[in-house]
This record gives structure tokens, sequence and C-alpha cells, in this order.
């Protein structure tokens, strides 16, 4: 079943079983898809009970669809009925990779838990992502990112101090929660090498959330203090956050004493280094609202693009604030190839967000990029691969198997 001659990328010899959602799912066996793999999409057919028409579905966000599911195939199979089981365990006994988002306890209810399908194929690494863990209390909630990002703190850090708690502008625990299944996947199927062996891997969106609040966590678990909201500035370093300039904002850590200073002299506000209160980090902690009106008032002297310069050549880490469309047209964004172009049967050419990783003997450009396949549409060459005629096919279909 894993044609891997046809593909090409690091990962093109193996094949994943994708029985995702949403996006957390996806957002993991995505970057397995850009990377080579052979990812066959698990969809309930048409007509079927219980269709999914959950967000991020083609017909809720098409350019979000076709971002999220490229590069795999669609196989339609209702896992339900007992044919449609069996054409499942076909396909598991030459695959590498199993993925599901569903609620803990589904899985079983649908007879295709680890251990039914690892005993069809011991080196099957199957892979769950769900909103609050395989157990505990509560296990079977409903798992929706901004759900994650209250329970998992970072909703009590984010925003200006005073304004109560804020959702950040993406969905990170979806997004984190795909990321660190795709790092457990890849630890089994590289700790298969040499046991032989695959395992259950598992993470959700609630532990994601959390490991991903860092030294905000770290500061509660060793230092026992509770963090608070900072706006766009650093809590532990000061000046770092957005400042006004003349045309528009700009972006600044200046981290450390030896930053500080190189930073009031860029500023051309030196008298600041001495001044009481601004001597060190902590004492410019306490002292925050001072330091960052005293440079503040500098900042509005000149353009964002013209102190970008002048403290890039002080060596003070700083940068513009893009809007999307201009994020796009930076010229680094461009030289970094972040916007692939991939050719649509429907929409022609189109561009999506690029793989953030570089390959020095898989460069990004040598394969080529496949559009989101439309519901089903290898439904028909899957099954006749796995030795289903055309009449076998059909009456699938006529019975909502497939």
């Amino acid at each position: 079943m894993n044609t891997s001659t046809e593909r090409k990328g690091p990962l093109s010899r193996f094949t994943i079983l994708d029985a995702t959602r949403v996006r957390a799912g996806p957002t993991a066996i995505r970057t397995f898809a850009d990377l080579g793999a052979r990812v066959i999409k698990l969809e309930i057919p048409p007509g079927a009970p219980g269709g999914d028409d959950m967000i991020g579905g083609r017909d809720h966000n098409r350019a979000d669809y076709e971002n999220l599911h490229r590069n795999k195939e669609s196989l339609t199979l209702n896992m339900k009925e007992p044919q449609g089981k069996a054409i499942l365990e076909q396909l598991v006994k030459e695959a590498d990779v199993f993925i599901e988002n569903y609620r803990p306890d589904v899985k079983y209810r649908l007879g295709i838990g680890p251990e039914e399908l690892r005993r069809i194929n011991p080196r099957l690494v199957y892979a769950s992502i769900s909103g609050f863990g395989q157990d505990g209390p509560y296990a079977n909630w409903p798992g929706f990112d901004s759900i994650a990002q209250g329970m998992g703190g970072l909703m009590s850090v984010t925003g200006k101090p005073g304004e109560g708690p804020m959702r950040v502008g993406i969905p990170i625990a979806d997004l984190c929660s795909g990321h660190f299944c795709a790092q457990a996947i890849m630890a089994a199927l590289l700790e298969r090498e040499v046991t032989g062996e695959g395992q259950w891997v598992h993470t959700s969106l609630l532990e994601s959330q959390i490991a991903m609040l860092d030294f905000q966590a770290a500061q509660w678990l060793i230092d026992h203090k509770v963090p608070q909201t900072t706006g766009n500035e650093h809590p532990l370093t000061v000046p770092t956050g957005v400042f006004e300039t003349s045309d528009s904002y700009l972006n600044l850590a200046a981290i450390g004493q030896s930053m500080w200073k190189r930073l009031c002299v860029a500023l051309d506000v030196p008298q600041l280094i001495d001044e009481p209160g601004f001597g060190s980090d902590p004492e410019r902690v306490k002292n925050r609202a001072r330091v960052n009106a005293a440079i503040g008032a500098a900042f509005k002297t000149r353009t964002t693009a013209a102190w970008t310069e002048i403290l890039l050549k002080a060596g003070v880490p700083c940068g513009p604030i893009y809007s999307i469309e201009k994020m796009f047209d930076d010229p680094q964004v461009k030289h970094l190839g972040m916007a692939r172009t991939m050719h649509h049967p429907e929409l022609g050419d189109i561009e999506v967000v690029g793989l953030p990783m570089q390959f020095s003997r898989h460069p990004r450009d040598e394969g080529v990029m496949k559009a989101a396949p439309h519901q089903g549409d290898q439904t028909d060459a899957i099954l006749t691969g796995l030795g289903y005629s055309a009449a076998q096919i059909a009456q699938l279909r006529q019975q909502f198997v497939v």
C-alpha cells in the first residue's frame, strides 16, 4: 500500500491513517504529509449519520481547509459498519501510524482502540489527541481550543493589566497539541527501529497548553509567584514591548543591562543609564511605567523604519509590527518561502503557508504540493488497491459503508 516511490521527502516511506478532524489532529498530520508521507484521510461517507459539520470543513472556511489538508488522500469510510471496520483493518495491516482525536471513549465503542489495532499490526504507532487526557475526571469533556487556553492558564497572563483574561489570536492549544503529537509520533517511529514494535502515544489540548506556559508556569512551580498580565511587555525584564513611533509602532526587546545601555545611547538619552531606579532589570521592572515613559518620548521622534535601522546597528533587538499582508510582503519572509504556491483544480494557483523547516537533501520545492482532496476523491483507487472490484465498491456505496 505504501507507494513511496511516487512521493518525495524524508518521510515518504511512511503511511498514515488520519481519522482526525477540526484542527489539532490535522495539524499533526500536515507535517507528515508535507514531508512526503502517504496520508489517507478517513471521512464519514456522504449520507451516513454523524457527518462532520465542524469548524475546518471545506464549506465553512475554504482557505483554512485547503491550507490544513493539502497533500492528503481522502477515503470515505463508515467504521461503525462491520464492512467498514474490515476495510480499516486491511489498511492497518500495512500502515505505520493511525491517529484519532475522538473523545477518549469513542474509539473503544467503535472497537478501534490501540489494543485492537495493534493486535492487527504490532508495528503500528497509534496516536491520540484529546481535550483533557485519556483518563481522569475531565476525560470525556469536549475539548475546544479556547477552553484549553482558559483552563491551561494562558488567558490569565494574556492581555493588558486590569482588563481581564484574553484569548490569544490563534488556536494555540490546538496547534501546539498537534505539534507535540507529531513529535511523539516521530519519537515512537524512531524507537520502533530498535524494538520492532509500535506503541500508543497521546497528548491533549490541556497538557500542551500547560507545557507552552514555560517560564510562566515555572514562576509558580519553583518560586510560588502567580504570574500576572503585562500586556505587550515582558513580565521579568524592562524595557520590552510595543512603543509608538512617529508613523506606527515598534517591537523592542532590550533584555539585560548591556542592552539597556546600548538602547539609551542609540536613543540619545544616555542620562537614563544612571537614572535612579533604572540601574538593573529588577529595578526597571519595579519602575516599569517611568522607564517606558522616558524612552517612549524618544521613540516618537522618528519612524519605525528609522529606529529599526538605528537600533539594529546598535545591537538592540527590535522590529516592525506587521499586519498579515505586510508580513507576507516582507523581503525576508519572501526569501524564506513561507508562502508556497499550489495548483488547485478549481481555484487555479493559490498560496498556502509553507512548512517552517528545511532539509539540505530535501529542498522544500522538490515535492509537488497537492490540493486538499474532495471528500472521497481516492476511495475507488484505495479500495481497488485492496482488491475490491468495481461492483463491490458500488455495493459498499449503496450501503453507505464508503
